[in-house]
């Protein structure tokens, strides 16, 4: 498996989060000041110019109150 944020896999992740943040009416600063993170965070990670890990992904999702199973549910069924 490539280690890669170019993967058509990992761009679905990414854009499972943005459409999450969005859902839950928040801009990517306020997101930002949720994990205690600069917006610029948040925009590197959802064009795809930073990685991130399992622990970033769970705690973004604790921001925006999903909880991290149903994320990994969802981004599921986007894989498949």
């Amino acid at each position: 498996m490539k280690k890669t944020i170019h993967t058509a896999n990992y761009k679905k992740l990414l854009a499972l989060l943005r459409q999450i943040r969005i859902d839950a009416d928040l801009r990517q600063d306020d997101l930002a000041k949720l994990i205690h993170k600069d917006q610029t965070f948040i925009s590197k990670y959802e064009t795809g110019e930073r990685r991130l890990d399992v622990l970033e992904v769970r705690e973004i999702c604790k921001a925006l109150k999903i909880p991290f199973i149903e994320f990994v549910r969802r981004l599921e069924q986007t894989l498949k």
